[in-house]
């Protein structure tokens, strides 16, 4: 697994991590019908390419399974191909994200128990809750540092 920073966000690179993002999505955000997964992907583009920092994981044959985005010390978004959960490639990411960019916050849906799961493992620990999203969406989040 080789994880690196972006330094050239072409347009299929951006094609290929918003792949990725639709079938996480799929798989995590149960909470959300289809008509609003495609009506977030719309802005997921957008989202990749104005992120400061994008990180991604290639598997070993260079196909990218995995991306985040860090601006300053906050995670964005982590979003794993979904045959690639489970195997400790978040772990990696956040552990990468720790180390280079000094992440300590994340926000996280409330309806998605096994990422709020994953980051408390991590060693992040709730201190607000909304009950609406960034967006103003009527989606509770948790908002998570490090502890």
């Amino acid at each position: 697994m080789n994880i690196f920073k972006v330094k050239d966000r072409n347009p299929m690179l951006i094609e290929r991590l918003e792949q990725i993002w639709k079938e996480s999505v799929k798989e995590t955000h149960l909470f959300l019908s289809d008509a609003e997964i495609s009506n977030i992907q719309k802005y997921v583009p957008q989202a990749l390419t104005g992120v400061s920092q994008l990180i991604v994981a290639e598997n070993e044959r260079g196909v990218p399974v995995a991306f985040m985005g860090i601006e300053e010390h906050k995670l964005e978004m982590l979003f794993l191909s979904p045959q690639e959960r489970g195997h400790g490639l978040g772990k990696k990411l956040i552990e990468y994200g720790k180390k280079e960019y000094a992440i300590d916050e994340v926000v996280v849906n409330e309806q998605n128990p096994k990422a709020r799961g994953f980051y408390e493992h991590m060693g992040f620990r709730v201190y607000k809750r909304t009950e609406t999203d960034e967006q103003g969406m009527p989606y509770p989040v948790l908002y998570m540092k490090l502890a």
